[in-house]
């Protein structure tokens, strides 16, 4: 990255404890803040955070160690950016969310460590209405021009392609994939390690491991490849085949089959998830299969 060293830490910049003045405490923290950056003195700068030009960090910012705003990046509202994050340029986070009932309520938005947001991805801040929070877990990326609506819940090593849209109050598990141009429906749950296949539309509960296709999206197999990354093995994941051609394949009424799998696979922990999973109640309903297919991923 470019650091535009002749440019940062120029007086009235920076944002820095009162304790010190604003250069000897960027100096001893580490602190770089370009010249053309806007900082609010009451915002909170971690050590040896990286703020670029055109960058905008308002008053309840929380800004840890590491982190890096490359470029005409928004940091708004009560927002936190976790440690080593990287914010690329355009990217808003923390700001207002479209939603007609907010009334300016102090909500929260939360990025985890290590993070990369890229280009004009946007993230708005939760509401009163719901949890109040909008977070981002770590060791994700977001990849350019994914928008993520008030109140989403993003778990740990999610991987979002290029321009993804979600809908509001939004729910995604670890290690889900997203492919490029999906839109979710606000309220939507994507289970654990689930993919979602590019240009899908999401219009309902998404199992764990499952993956999903097409435009109004349905259930087409198991997301196999991801399930030998995580590290499950072959046995592990024959089990949970059966249990999901047994669910979603096989005829007959649908919560009988639900049931004739809960006893089957009784112990097992990955059929367990599932049906814990299908279990909650659920505002949207679950994606599921239609007509023959295999289950391979």
């Amino acid at each position: 990255m470019d650091a535009f060293p002749a440019h940062f830490n120029q007086p009235g910049t920076e944002a820095l404890p009162a304790s010190l003045s604003d250069r000897e405490a960027g100096d001893a923290r580490g602190v770089q803040i370009h010249g053309l950056a806007v900082v609010d003195p009451r915002a909170r700068l971690g050590m040896n955070v990286v703020i670029g030009p055109f960058c905008t960090v308002g008053p309840d910012a929380e800004i840890e160690d590491g982190v890096r705003l490359i470029s005409h990046v928004v940091v708004d509202g009560h927002s936190r950016i976790g440690a080593d994050a990287i914010l690329y340029p355009f990217v808003t986070v923390g700001m207002a969310p479209q939603d007609l009932k907010y009334r300016d309520e102090p909500t929260h938005t939360d990025i985890g460590a290590r993070t990369q947001l890229r280009e004009h991805v946007t993230i708005h801040r939760g509401t009163a209405t719901g949890l109040g929070i909008t977070r981002v877990g770590t060791d994700c990326m977001l990849m350019a021009v994914t928008h993520v609506a008030h109140d989403c819940q993003i778990g740990n090593n999610v991987i979002v392609a290029n321009n993804v849209v979600m809908g509001g109050h939004v729910s995604i598990g670890d290690n889900a994939v997203i492919g490029g141009g999906a839109a979710i429906h606000q309220f939507i749950r994507i289970g654990r390690a689930a993919m979602i296949g590019g240009i899908s539309g999401v219009w309902a509960d998404v199992i764990p491991f499952g993956t999903v296709l097409g435009n109004r999206g349905h259930l087409a197999s198991l997301n196999v490849i991801g399930l030998r990354r995580r590290g499950f093995n072959r046995d592990q994941i024959a089990r949970l085949r059966a249990a999901f051609k047994l669910m979603f394949r096989d005829p007959g009424i649908f919560a009988q089959r639900v049931e004739q799998a809960r006893t089957m696979f009784a112990g097992d922990p990955l059929v367990a998830e599932v049906l814990a999973f299908m279990d909650v109640p659920s505002k949207r309903g679950l994606v599921h299969a239609y007509g023959a297919g295999s289950d391979e991923g």
